[in-house]
């Protein structure tokens, strides 16, 4: 046995050299039996059980005995930690970056909390994460976001596991389901509505279409397109850094995933660059590095605002992308006073689809366009554009036609080969 059972209502006197049990003070009130053990740490653990509950006490030390045998002991103060304290202490020890960790806890404080917080880590069953996904699905968060938050949770209940909070994570349960991704195929522009879009920016913000749609760049990456990253006579456009907002405030940082990379620059978007900066020199501006309290870093940036600042996503997209999704007929007009349509596939990564698409029709390969792309790596490119590459019925059925075009003179056809 891992410890002991006290009885707190009796206890044992010697008297002329013959033990009795005696009544204690205490007889009669509150909880009599107290189950007491040693734990892996040297600390005496203990649980209180009323009267005539002897035999759930002596169960109780059993099934901690077994446990520590097993090595799938639980301290049971471990286990009365909260969701939520325990994911707010995760989420502090967390190194990404600041704007990863900001979504996370986003995530979870929107999602997560208001099912999970309260629950006590040791209690959670498999059951309570199928009723939470439930219950995200019927609040329309399902998709790839309801995934990633799924995500979020599984690696927050994986740690309380790996810290001994939990013997086993629910989420790797078999009748537990990540959140369902219907079934989308992204529809890239065509080529008339990318120019629409264009022509209704800004005069000043139109070469920014020809870096997203001709280059492939996010949306951060030309906010921080600079002097330095265009190379004119070698024809390549240098993507080294991305202008992204940290709690609300604009920064310099690498590109996602840390992905530095040399993009083909083609002469089209090298003129409208190039003409742009002539009218438009680049201005120096100045962001801390990486977080709000960053080192500051300097750049000589192609696209700013008119008073010389950093441009801000949120600004451009209200101000001046939205007002050219509605001069394009992507998305109606906003009645007075009323917010633009949402317009989230219709945003600026379009322009990086709709480069994609052009690459992978003429033949590029996907691991060319992963590369320009900036992608992790080309399974993610595969699974997203996959359906876009040319099928493999029409490339035979094109060599089969070049096949079958002979000359009139001199070659025997399929005809002649019929009528023989």
């Amino acid at each position: 046995m891992a410890g002991h059972i006290q009885d707190r209502w009796y206890k044992t006197e010697t008297a002329d050299g013959k033990a009795r049990r005696v009544k204690t003070d205490r007889h009669g009130t509150g909880m009599r039996y107290r189950a007491r053990y040693i734990g892996p740490d040297g600390t005496e653990k203990s649980k209180s059980f009323p009267d005539k509950q002897k035999r759930l006490a002596d169960q109780w030390l059993a099934h901690i005995e077994a446990d520590m045998s097993r090595g799938q002991y639980i301290d049971p103060t471990a286990g009365r930690i909260t969701f939520r304290q325990y994911a707010e202490k995760w989420h502090a020890s967390q190194t990404t970056n600041v704007s990863t960790r900001d979504m996370v806890e986003m995530r979870l404080r929107r999602h997560a909390y208001p099912y999970l917080g309260s629950r006590p880590l040791g209690s959670f069953q498999p059951g309570h994460i199928r009723d939470w996904v439930h219950a995200l699905e019927r609040a329309g968060v399902a998709g790839s976001y309801g995934r990633t938050i799924y995500a979020n949770v599984r690696a927050l209940l994986s740690a309380a596991v790996d810290d001994g909070h939990l013997n086993r994570n629910p989420c790797d349960a078999g009748t537990v389901r990540a959140p369902a991704i219907e079934p989308k195929r992204l529809v890239p522009w065509e080529a008339d509505r990318v120019f629409a879009v264009r022509d209704g920016l800004p005069e000043i913000f139109r070469p920014m279409v020809d870096l997203a749609a001709g280059c492939g760049l996010r949306q951060g990456e030309v906010f921080g397109v600079a002097a330095d990253a265009l190379n004119f006579e070698g024809e390549t456009l240098h993507v080294l850094r991305q202008v992204k907002l940290v709690r609300g405030k604009p920064v310099f940082a690498p590109p996602k995933c840390n992905k530095i990379r040399d993009v083909p620059l083609p002469r089209a978007v090298a003129d409208a660059v190039r003409q742009h900066a002539e009218v438009n020199p680049p201005t120096p501006v100045t962001l801390p590095w990486l977080r709000p309290d960053g080192p500051p870093v300097t750049h000589r940036l192609i696209f700013t605002t008119p008073s010389g600042t950093a441009v801000r996503r949120e600004n451009f997209n209200v101000d001046a992308w939205k007002p050219a999704l509605v001069a394009a007929g992507v998305i109606p007009e906003r009645e007075r006073g009323e917010r633009y349509a949402s317009a989230r596939e219709h945003g600026m990564h379009a322009l990086r689809h709709f480069y994609a698409s052009v690459l992978l029709d003429a033949g590029e390969s996907i691991r060319a366009v992963s590369e320009y792309l900036g992608h992790a790596d080309p399974a993610l490119t595969l699974r997203v554009y996959a359906h876009l590459m040319p099928s493999s019925q029409a490339r035979t059925r094109r060599a089969v036609d070049k096949l079958f075009q002979w000359p009139d003179q001199g070659r025997d056809g399929p005809e002649t080969a019929q009528a023989a």
